[in-house]
């Protein structure tokens, strides 16, 4: 069982780490990430013998507060008055610690103050006015009190107790100070009364405190940009929609729709569940999801998403992704999973943070006992005390990996890479080998019936259509599309069977037929060495040969040809610049493999390999080369090979399995966003890294000057004020410093911010509406395409594409349809 929860009281690492330990001791836990950027905590468990109210219950006796998160509440953005009310509360404190401040530094620099608190003889009214008027700063930041001594208590100090400690001991201080001038006065030693007066640290307490929830102030607004992307997802999410119910059109909210409805999309409006188009047409804006800024034409039977929006046209859908199971929503849940989930590398701070705080502790009073020992005075050796407790708070440490994995997946969400989780986030950048299936990830994955050869009187078609309609292979849906246009008639099919790899099998009027590939007609004893001239030309041509058998010889060959994305060869030139070596890995046969191969400048391919090997395949380079190994592909048959990968990515138009298996989903189906995830990954631990060695090394110099090592030879130390405040910035760097990869881009994509172009092509041939919808078929096949209007009157089309199409790859999908063009 999985189970979220807010976690209230957490300041620093330190808390983030004793949650964790103390939940992971509980008997039944399986798996725990606490998050101190967004406050929370999952927790994976056994119910049977672990609940939530006993995880609960141990947060508690942490010393924080833990409350079980509702699904559907967290998914509809609230907002937050946390930082607004922080914000009332740092105004007042201000003022008030400014009047102190004002009161104990003013009279050093010739300051005015008022008469009766001015001079030896009034040191008690000077001195106790500013233990008054720090009394409303303590009171509104008495949190960091009750907090850190609860902490300390339960021998688990944090950040907090470190403030409480350093303003306590210089109130405590500031009191005693009090107490001795009034013993002076009473003895009328008013000069004594004087010099103790100028002795108080009410200053330093009250500007600490307001100096750390300055800091915490611009962090909280630096954590609520953080959240921006996902907040930004939810609002996409669709509210409402429009259903057809016994002929009426009803609008309800979007949790209220159910598989199979009838789903009804007008112009403007916004798509609420994934489905498939019944009736209708229109132009698809997908950017919110896919991150492609150019439209995208769609049918009847054209799967579209949630949550993209219709520009024109009228459509129809049939829901079949509904609720959570939608496109949108997932994305939502992937982002939150992953912006929750923990990198291996943000072990190094916790494994730190553990032991940080206590170490800081010691430091602070060996350094207040050695300058005591030395025979400094008690008012340095507190000062020095105080700020080595001040200035060590671990909270940049903390949040050095949360802040840039939030940024991070956030930035890759809105640019189309689903990354399901921090540690793939990490281990992506050390890729040095990409797997790449050819047949819909390194091509469109929509083959075309290019050649109907028959060797005897048989319509081959006609079997290869009977036969193909019970395969789930990518290659049958050419051979059923060619059918239907031919207005081939189904045939009974008998004794039908699937192997994997190789081809079908079935019997149709009697008679037995086989359709696969060379290797199964080999199995199968039938010879096609008669037809080896053709057959290797078919393989030149980039085209694959599909043999149709009896039992006793070779009746036909049906050649598909599939097209390679546009920019499928950029993505891979990408990778190779970065040093990742690229290879294909297809179960088609070796020329075709080849050929693909080289037109898209890739060396290594391994061909005519079964499902079940891919996966002993991607092992293979895994133990051989001793590096991360990524597996790209989308397909049911890549599954196996995806989970085993060190980086399994799958193409988002592909099989659920497959997308499911993998690690990071490509939504945009461009294979330059594998090179896209890379670089982001590299981008995203290099912020890491420089987090962690500013935090560390921030840190390190700040205790160094603290406590005092370079007092005596250079009269350098810090003021426990200038701790705080340098403290309080260390934070907010982090957060800036993570914020920057807002600014990261995905470079070169399909459909990105690219140039537009109209191309007008005549066309010969078309005699009805029928020869219309053919040539919009075969035109928006073609990867670039953003609109199409097919006039029967003109006998034109006039296609809107990117600027790097070509109007020959136009002619020839319309050629392939059975028109001429020019």
């Amino acid at each position: 069982m999985k189970s979220d929860f807010k976690i209230e009281g957490m300041t620093c690492s330190a808390c983030q780490s004793h949650i964790q330990k103390a939940v992971e001791k509980l008997d039944g836990t399986e798996k725990v990430n606490v998050n101190l950027l967004s406050n929370s905590m999952k927790v994976e468990f056994d119910e049977t013998k672990l609940d939530i109210q006993k995880i609960i219950e141990t947060v508690s006796k942490a010393g924080y507060k833990a409350t079980t998160l509702d699904d559907k509440k967290k998914d509809a953005p609230k907002k937050d008055t946390t930082t607004d009310n922080t914000g009332k509360k740092l105004i007042v404190s201000a003022f008030f610690a400014l009047l102190v401040f004002y009161l104990a530094m003013g009279p050093m620099i010739y300051l005015p103050i008022p008469s009766f608190l001015s001079g030896a003889s009034n040191a008690l009214a000077f001195t106790f006015t500013q233990f008054l008027l720090s009394l409303p700063v303590l009171y509104l930041n008495r949190h960091y009190f009750i907090n850190g001594f609860k902490r300390l208590v339960g021998f688990a100090p944090n950040m907090d107790s470190l403030i409480a400690i350093g303003a306590s001991a210089s109130m405590i201080y500031g009191i005693y100070t009090i107490y001795n001038i009034a013993y002076q006065l009473s003895l009328s030693n008013i000069e004594m009364a004087g010099h103790y007066a100028h002795d108080v640290y009410f200053e330093s307490a009250v500007v600490i405190l307001v100096l750390v929830s300055f800091g915490k102030y611009l962090e909280g607004k630096s954590k609520k940009k953080t959240n921006a992307a996902i907040e930004k997802l939810m609002d996409l999410s669709p509210k409402k929609a429009l259903v057809k119910r016994n002929d009426e059109e009803i609008e309800i909210s979007v949790e209220e729709v159910i598989l199979n409805d009838k789903v009804i999309v007008k112009k403007g409006m916004m798509v609420p569940v994934d489905g498939i188009i019944i009736e209708g047409n229109g132009s698809f804006d997908q950017s919110n999801v896919t991150g492609e800024s150019i439209p995208v034409y769609k049918q009847e039977h054209d799967a579209v998403i949630s949550s993209s929006l219709l520009q024109n046209g009228y459509v129809v859908l049939q829901a079949t992704k509904v609720g959570e199971d939608t496109t949108i929503q997932t994305i939502i849940r992937l982002v939150e999973e992953a912006a929750h989930s923990k990198a291996p590398i943000s072990k190094l701070a916790d494994k730190i943070s553990g032991v940080f705080v206590p170490v800081v502790i010691i430091i602070a009073l060996l350094s207040f006992f050695i300058f005591m020992l030395l025979g400094e005075s008690f008012e340095l050796a507190f000062s020095i005390g105080v700020s080595v407790l001040v200035i060590a708070c671990p909270c940049a440490l903390g949040l050095a990996t949360p802040v840039a994995i939030m940024v991070g997946t956030g930035v890759a969400a809105k640019n189309g890479l689903l990354i399901k989780d921090a540690e793939v986030l990490e281990k992506t950048h050390l890729v040095k080998t990409v797997i790449l299936d050819k047949t819909g990830t390194i091509t469109e994955g929509k083959p075309k019936v290019i050649d109907l050869l028959s060797f005897n009187k048989e319509s081959i078609l006609a079997i290869a259509y009977a036969l193909e309609q019970k395969s789930e292979h990518p290659l049958a849906n050419a051979i059923i599309e060619k059918a239907k246009e031919e207005n081939i008639q189904t045939l009974k099919v008998e004794n039908f069977e699937s192997i994997a790899g190789l081809g079908i099998s079935g019997r149709i009027l009697q008679t037995s037929y086989y359709i696969g590939n060379e290797k199964y007609m080999e199995s199968l004893g039938i010879d096609s060495s008669p037809y080896r001239a053709q057959i290797n030309q078919f393989s030149v041509d980039s085209k694959t040969p599909l043999f149709v058998a009896t039992d006793t010889s070779l009746i036909g060959i049906i050649t598909v040809k599939d097209r390679v994305k546009t920019d499928s060869k950029k993505g891979i030139q990408n990778l190779q610049k970065l040093g990742i070596e690229v290879v294909i890995l297809t179960g088609d046969n070796r020329k075709t493999a080849d050929a693909i191969a080289q037109e898209v400048g890739v060396d290594k391919v391994i061909s005519e390999v079964l499902p079940s090997e891919k996966q002993a395949i991607v092992a293979s380079y895994q133990q051989h080369h001793k590096h991360l190994v990524a597996m790209v592909g989308d397909g049911v048959n890549d599954a196996p090979a995806l989970t085993s990968a060190d980086v399994g990515i799958a193409i988002g138009a592909g099989a659920d399995i497959a997308i499911e298996s993998a690690d990071i989903v490509l939504i945009s189906n461009s294979l330059n966003d594998v090179y896209q995830a890379i670089r982001l990954s590299k981008k995203v631990i290099s912020n890491i890294k420089g987090n962690l060695f500013w935090a560390f090394f921030y840190n390190c110099i700040g205790i160094i000057l603290a406590s005092g090592i370079f007092y005596f030879s250079f009269n350098l130390k810090l003021n426990p004020m200038i701790a705080a405040a340098a403290m309080s910035l260390s934070s907010v760097f982090v957060v800036t410093n993570a914020l920057r990869l807002n600014r990261f881009k995905i470079q070169e994509r399909k459909g990105g911010k690219l140039k537009m172009k109209t191309i007008t092509i005549e066309i010969e041939g078309m005699s009805c509406s029928h020869c219309v919808e053919r040539v919009k078929s075969a035109l928006m096949a073609v990867s670039g395409v953003a609109s199409i209007t097919v006039s029967l009157e003109q006998q034109n089309a006039i296609v809107t594409t990117t600027s790097n199409l070509q109007k020959e790859v136009l002619i020839q999908a319309i050629t392939e349809a059975g028109y001429e063009a020019k």
